[in-house]
């Protein structure tokens, strides 16, 4: 009885470091459709992202930031969230191509909100970038300001869309 006690005190911290390990990034593919509206990202221009979930093989992909951070801030999400990539649009090819695999963990990027540039749905979009000096040019260029995930403005995801903004299309 007492080894079986042994091997189940053992057990318990490995099942711990399993459960730690966060799922890598999947490319995005044309496959790839966004939670909300169920078109193919690939399909819209601008940064993307991917929430992955406890249990769930392949993740929630997301036309634009703004829709994944109004998801992450939702009072309804049940699921356990594993990992949060998003665009790095500092390596992006261009705004139209932010490209297949240049995901970063969300956790760590820059985010640039209120630039009054439009995501690939047409809605303001709040920007990732992994390096802060390239958030910090964007801001130079279209305005705003940078923020972590954690501080992003609930307004930023969840505030009515004026139709008749002017939002630019970045180049």
């Amino acid at each position: 009885m007492k080894a079986l006690w042994l091997v189940l005190l053992l057990a318990i911290p490995a099942c711990r470091e399993e459960a730690a390990e966060a799922p890598a990034p999947m490319a995005m593919t044309a496959d790839a459709l966004s939670f909300y509206c169920q078109m193919s990202i690939a399909e819209h221009g601008g940064p993307k992202g991917q929430v992955h979930l406890s249990g769930q093989a392949t993740p929630l992909f997301f036309a634009q930031v703004r829709d994944m951070v109004a998801y992450l801030k939702s009072p309804e999400r049940e699921a356990e969230i594993t990992a949060i990539y998003v665009s790095d649009m500092g390596a992006a090819p261009s705004w139209r191509f932010p490209g297949d695999d240049n995901w970063i963990d969300a956790q760590s990027a820059r985010f640039v909100v209120d630039a009054g540039v439009a995501g690939g749905m047409g809605a303001p979009e709040i920007v990732p970038f992994a390096d802060e000096r390239a958030a910090d040019a964007f801001v130079g260029r279209y305005g705003g300001a940078v923020v972590t995930l954690d501080t992003i403005p609930d307004g930023a995801a969840l505030d009515p869309i004026d139709l008749d903004a002017k939002l630019e299309d970045p180049v």
